[in-house]
């Protein structure tokens, strides 16, 4: 079974990212297998809360979308390029795969071969050719070793219809002959003396004394077996290696981390039933047979600090949301049965995971309370949004004292390591904490940036309000805004797009707003910022 994957939105903040680091141990420590993720990168704050208290980054996430790996298909199905044509009939047979992967002998993707691509080359291709090995051989005749000299046999197959005399005088055997014979011992020894390949006896046929001793001298390979001479001789063909039959080109073959739907799009092009499944290094993983397409097991996933559509990973509904753990307003995300949802009116959603710690009675160990202390910091600016409630100061005060951290003291300073602007575009600025909204069909972008310099940011207002019409006119924004939240004033200055100033003036009640605008008080997206814009727009 996969891990569960926690994970918080495509814009991660210290929140949603501790979060998903913190909620990973808290489930794993009650029995269940999780992983944090990340859906994107990291900013300075996060950056520095990490280092702080010595966590590794999440592995980033790209998507949910259901991949041929989470396909029941058919795992160590294929052929070795060795093995016989005899061999490879029957595991036909046996599977019911009528294409079957060849792989080399570390197992590496070869090509592949099919039920119709064996029958045609044995009717069309020339049936006299031998290239096979000695245990190819034993295994298609179900054979019994007489003398073994040869790991590989190759050659042509020679199967005596003259009498002794006219064979001598007319076939000439040499160490490429392959003999199939029955009890006609002048021609066995006609053979052993020429050094043949090797020696096929038919029957249950056995070898003189004599020749045996000569087949011996002159290393001649020697095989018994019950078969007439007729079903031997068909057997032989069916012995060659399976490479001998394989096709390489106009084979299609794919990933196992292939999205399912879109190798269903190639399927229903091609039309091919079965497809060869390989990793990432070309080792064959087995068979994907598009009638099992439906046998599938969905990643299961774990939401924190948001319940949007658009603010998750994409292919989120190919996936199994197993609960969700936020703080803000119940957004549009459904779920096919019934989940873990908790959802609180707190500051943030690490105080909800340090309620959870104490109702399942786990002990917070004192850097997981670092992260957990670092999220309420960052989403209350310490203490001081309006969204803080009495749990989040409760919280923050008894995390801080396991931490052994005076949380003022570091929250100024992760504040001013998040703080820093320097080698980030104005895109990566406006798109670093960015959300979407949708308002009756409307779209609305709110991206917030906090720091304790505005100055670095205000002196290019022209250039944000540049960047904020472009992306407006780019990807259909009715409304698309940056807040920049002044840590030290507790307050936010708003740049917007030209053609939503009639919106923010009349959502924050003030005529004819200006560009760079200061809010005092106004800090929180969620419960101040987002609201007023949504009741001016349902209006």
């Amino acid at each position: 079974m996969s891990k569960v994957l926690i994970f918080g939105h495509q814009k991660p903040d210290t929140d949603s990212v501790t979060s998903a680091l913190v909620l990973s141990y808290l489930k794993n420590q009650l029995g269940m297998d999780c992983e944090p993720r990340v859906l994107g990168e990291l900013n300075n704050e996060t950056e520095f809360v990490l280092n702080y208290f010595k966590f590794d980054r999440p592995k980033f996430l790209n998507d949910v979308r259901l991949q041929v790996k989470d396909v029941d298909y058919t795992k160590n199905c294929f052929l070795n390029e060795n093995d016989s044509i005899f061999k490879g009939y029957k595991y036909m047979n046996e599977t019911s795969i009528g294409t079957i992967p060849v792989v080399d002998s570390e197992g590496k993707y070869k090509g592949a071969v099919s039920m119709k691509d064996v029958a045609s080359n044995l009717i069309n291709n020339d049936l006299r050719r031998i290239d096979t090995s000695y245990d190819n051989l034993l295994e298609a005749l179900n054979g019994k070793e007489i003398l073994r000299f040869d790991k590989e046999i190759k050659g042509t197959i020679i199967s005596p219809s003259y009498r002794s005399t006219t064979f001598k005088e007319n076939i000439k055997i040499d160490k490429e002959s392959v003999l199939i014979t029955g009890d006609r011992h002048s021609i066995i020894e006609y053979a052993v003396e020429n050094s043949a390949s090797i020696i096929i006896l038919t029957n249950g046929v056995k070898m003189k004394k004599e020749h045996l001793e000569l087949a011996k001298k002159n290393h001649v390979d020697v095989i018994s077996t019950k078969h007439d001479g007729l079903t031997t001789a068909n057997l032989v063909v069916l012995s060659n290696y399976i490479k001998t039959k394989m096709k390489s080109k106009d084979i299609v073959y794919i990933n196992e981390n292939d999205a399912l739907g879109e190798v269903l799009d190639l399927a229903n092009k091609k039309k091919f039933s079965n497809y060869p499944v390989v990793d990432n290094e070309g080792k064959c993983l087995g068979v994907f047979r598009v009638s099992m397409a439906y046998s599938r097991h969905p990643k299961q996933v774990i939401l924190v600090d948001h319940n949007e559509k658009e603010q998750s990973v994409i292919g989120l509904d190919e996936a199994e949301i197993i609960e969700i753990v936020d703080h803000h307003k119940i957004g549009n995300i459904g779920t096919s049965s019934p989940i873990n949802f908790r959802n609180m009116p707190l500051g943030c959603t690490e105080t909800i995971l340090y309620l959870m710690f104490k109702e399942h009675n786990i002990k917070i160990p004192k850097k997981y309370a670092g992260l957990m202390m670092s999220g309420i910091i960052s989403d209350t600016l310490l203490l001081t949004s309006p969204t803080t409630t009495d749990k989040d100061k409760e919280a923050l005060e008894e995390l801080s004292k396991i931490a052994g951290i005076n949380y003022r003291e570091y929250g100024m300073e992760m504040f001013k390591a998040g703080s820093s602007m320097t080698g980030k575009s104005i895109s990566e600025i406006i798109h670093g904490d960015f959300k979407n909204f949708m308002v009756d069909n409307q779209k609305v972008g709110i991206g917030q940036v906090s720091t304790m310099s505005t100055d670095e940011i205000l002196s290019k207002k022209d250039e944000f309000i540049k960047e904020l019409n472009a992306d407006a006119n780019d990807e259909g924004y009715t409304a698309i805004a940056l807040f920049v939240t002044d840590i030290l004033k507790n307050g936010s200055y708003i740049f917007f797009n030209d053609k939503a100033k009639e919106i923010f003036s009349n959502s924050f009640g003030v005529e004819n707003i200006e560009e760079g605008h200061f809010f005092e008080g106004l800090v929180s997206r969620k419960k101040q910022i987002v609201p007023k814009l949504m009741n001016y727009m349902d209006n």
